[in-house]
């Protein structure tokens, strides 16, 4: 645009509206910032929720989420999607249609299927949908433990070696990399592994003892395509952004929100 000297990659959530902030668009929104990219939303679903758990959720209407996916591409250049709360399997094949047709770049899809206080994020048929088409078009797919396990049919990995059992299953669907965290793994780290066509690469963190980590998988991936949007290589993208997570979680004490799981410091490196 005349007058502009400085481009700032344009980075695209698509996903469901967490209210109380700490997770969800919300929560993609201020990671998109914190790694200086300019955020924008489609939304798929609203949720009532906080710090406590989920206590509704209202779905989007289709053609509305088409709408607004329309609106964006329609005037703006997209240099990368990050892909959230589906939540069924007409939602996943509109966004999977529509970002085929356009030919979207660095696509990074995080499977949210349950919340952290157990809420069911997404229907039953919809897992199919996802794992026969829309995995298909990810650059990065950012499955935790459980959600690895629902999409391979296995059970939920307890050690490094099943985890990297199902990371190659899952690389199988199609996308370019697959990035499995593994905290929910009983240990004194937080082993999270990258596999792609050639490398298998893990990255550990100690793990923080804290109760606010509500969001931390949208912000993950968030900052993932954000940092692939800065045109970095998936494995140096994955890199920043983990360090970028383990910060905000290792910060996260200082901030005082609510009573139950509070968010990450989205802005702990700003403030």
């Amino acid at each position: 645009m005349k007058g502009k000297n400085y481009y700032i990659p344009k980075v695209l959530s698509i996903a469901g509206s967490d209210p109380s902030g700490g997770a969800g668009i919300q929560a993609d929104l201020k990671s998109f910032s914190a790694n200086k990219t300019f955020g924008m939303s489609v939304i798929t679903a609203l949720t009532a929720q906080n710090t406590m758990g989920v206590q509704d959720i209202h779905l989007v209407p289709e053609g509305f989420i088409e709408s607004q996916i329309n609106s964006i591409f329609q005037d703006i250049i997209v240099d990368a999607v990050k892909i959230g709360m589906i939540a069924n399997s007409s939602i996943a094949s509109i966004i999977s249609k529509n970002l085929r047709k356009r030919k979207v770049k660095n696509i990074v899809i995080d499977p949210v299927m349950v919340a952290k206080g157990g809420a069911t994020l997404l229907e039953i048929d919809a897992i199919e949908t996802i794992r026969k088409d829309l995995i298909q078009v990810a650059d990065v797919l950012t499955p935790n433990l459980p959600e690895a396990a629902l999409l391979t049919n296995c059970d939920i990995a307890t050690t490094k070696s099943e985890m990297l059992t199902q990371g190659r299953r899952l690389l199988d669907l199609g996308p370019k990399a697959i990035y499995v965290k593994g905290g929910h793994l009983k240990s004194k780290k937080s082993p999270d592994l990258l596999i792609t066509k050639n490398d298998e690469i893990w990255f550990e963190a100690p793990r923080v003892n804290t109760i606010n980590t509500h969001g931390t998988g949208c912000t993950l991936s968030s900052a993932i395509c954000a940092n692939l949007a800065h045109g970095f290589e998936i494995e140096t993208a994955i890199s920043i952004s983990k360090q970028y997570v383990t910060d905000a979680i290792k910060n996260a004490d200082k901030l005082d929100v609510g009573q139950g799981h509070g968010p990450t410091h989205h802005f702990n490196n700003l403030w």
